[in-house]
């Protein structure tokens, strides 16, 4: 019932920051994906007889590695796998359940805010026990393995039911399939005042969600309109579709602009917000002003104790090294801890798990909590209405109350994607070669403070994590920091993130290009990249 079957390895099977993310054709070459998940049990010990917990975001290709990946836990001896109905399961949900039900670990099969399709992107990742990503020393012990792989296991039987909930044997292993939203529902009712939330909604106050056809479509027709009572039809997109309906599910200003153009219209909704294609990023949009992902955090981080589950208040903040310094203020003000981590939630465990932290957030429309170890985009939206229900005020009104007690960061980011991957390195690399002499150099009015490639000491497990990003500080607070993501599939994207702090609440309703116009040309004055990339201007502007 067991086979072991002869494969060679791939050698571009090398994670990033959020696992293995390829086009669907890579990984439905001849053994590609079973070599990756062989690969991941391989690098793990002490499983026999544990529970695996199995989901993704239903994006193309997920049911079929969702069977390839069941048949291979039961071949390599786990006990149990715990898979959700359809083999949908969100992020923040699938870290959830691997927390609630005490799990050994979990496959997460997503590749995010990327395109679905039969030509797109598809992804997996290993989640840990303690329901967060791998960190870099299984993830690099996985990549050693896909270089050497000579065999992998996998159960000869056939495919699982995944649309019936209930359990079913696969070669003496238990699958349950499971409800995939009813555990996720019932954390986030314990975290936020609901009755609260669902009486502001009655009163009157209009909200609207675009799941953007992804996997939190289920979940938020089941809290906001079941749950909570908001209109039915409040709920847009809420059906996951292999395709994401032939649109790009990353909730930022270019590709949620029906929504922000919606919200800025004369008879907006109150309040609007979008999730991606797994469920783990967020848009935040009042009526008249879209709230950017660093004010979110910081935002939240200093209502935090409205909402019950943080009535006790913050351990700290956690934030990644490209978001905006305005979670700093705020922790200062509270006297609690501030972390600033390299990029990916990985980084974020520690800190949670030593109870260091309770609020973490990217720039790149990630915010979360203790509650789970993944970022968590409809939780977000849930301690937004929970403010909202109990201040009683606008999006805009707590905005321009927040930026005047702390000051206001102005912050954009300019990507430049699928940039030719040679191009891209070069840039960085001549960038580094040029660290040493950069502070104390004029540009404009700007003058460079200090410069350096971020580096990271773990205060947890004293690891150390180098070349995180090129930072350029200039007098006075601002910076620009350069770096190169790593969720990408295909070339390079390049991201800029720039970044002017203004105490002055009279200078508070500058446009934001314009705010960080000198800063922006500074940028691309130091790293060439029209010259280097051939690209004029961004991909996108966030």
């Amino acid at each position: 019932m067991t086979k072991t079957v002869t494969t060679t390895p791939y050698t571009d099977q090398k994670p990033g920051t959020s696992g293995l993310r390829k086009k669907v054709p890579v990984f439905q070459q001849q053994n590609y994906a079973e070599n990756f998940i062989q690969s991941i049990f391989d690098s793990l010990e002490g499983f026999a007889g544990k529970t695996l917990v199995i989901g993704g975001d239903g994006r193309f290709y997920n049911r079929e590695v969702i069977q390839i990946a069941i048949k291979m836990a039961a071949a390599n001896g786990f006990g149990r796998v715990l898979v959700g109905r359809g083999g949908i399961l969100s992020t923040p949900a699938a870290s959830h359940v691997i927390r609630k039900y005490e799990a050994f670990g979990g496959i997460v099969l997503s590749a995010s805010h990327n395109p679905g399709g039969p030509t797109e992107d598809f992804g997996i990742k290993y989640n840990i026990g303690n329901g967060g990503p791998a960190p870099e020393k299984v993830t690099d012990a996985i990549y050693a393995r896909t270089k050497t792989i000579e065999t992998y296991k996998i159960a000869d039987v056939a495919d699982v039911n995944l649309d019936a909930e209930g359990e079913q044997d696969v070669a003496g292993m238990t699958v349950q399939v499971i409800n995939p939203v009813s555990d996720y529902a019932e954390l986030m009712e314990s975290l936020f005042d609901f009755p609260a939330i669902r009486a502001h909604l009655a009163s009157g106050f209009r909200i609207v969600f675009d799941a953007m056809s992804a996997v939190t479509g289920p979940y938020a027709k089941e809290i906001l309109e079941n749950r909570l009572g908001a209109a039915k039809g409040s709920v847009l997109n809420f059906v996951p579709l292999p395709d994401f309906g032939g649109h790009h599910p990353d909730p930022n200003l270019v590709h949620a602009r029906a929504l922000y153009e919606e919200m800025m219209g004369d008879d907006a909704p109150d309040f609007g917000a979008a999730s991606d294609g797994d469920g783990d990023r967020n848009l935040i949009i009042g009526k008249g002003i879209f709230v950017t992902p660093s004010d979110s955090l910081a935002m939240l981080a200093a209502n935090a104790t409205l909402a019950p589950g943080y009535a006790k208040g913050l351990a700290g903040i956690a934030r990644s090294m490209p978001t905006s310094g305005a979670a700093d203020r705020v922790a200062e003000k509270l006297g609690i801890g501030i972390y600033e981590t390299p990029t990916g939630w990985k980084f974020f465990g520690n800190l949670l798990d030593a109870g260091l932290a309770t609020i973490c957030g990217e720039e790149s429309a990630g915010t979360g909590s203790s509650h789970v170890r993944e970022k968590d985009g409809l939780w977000a939206v849930l301690l937004w209405l929970n403010i909202l229900a109990v201040r009683k005020e606008s999006v805009v009104d707590i905005a321009r109350e927040h930026w005047t007690t702390y000051g206001r960061n102005y912050y954009s980011r300019h990507d430049y994607e699928e940039v030719d991957s040679a191009a891209a390195n070069g840039l960085m690399e001549t960038l580094r070669g040029q660290l040493a002499t950069l502070p104390g150099r004029k540009l404009g009015d700007l003058v460079i403070e200090t410069a350096d490639d971020f580096s990271y000491h773990d205060p947890v497990d004293q690891s150390v994590s180098n070349h995180q990003g090129i930072r350029i500080l200039f007098e006075g607070g601002s910076r620009v920091v350069f770096r190169l993501s790593g969720t990408g599939t295909s070339g390079a994207t390049l991201r800029v993130y720039i970044e002017r702090f203004e105490p002055d609440a009279a200078k508070h309703d500058i446009d934001t290009q314009v705010a960080l116009a000198d800063l922006i040309e500074a940028a691309n004055t130091l790293a060439g990249i029209k010259e280097r990339t051939g690209r004029a201007e961004p991909t996108v502007i966030t």
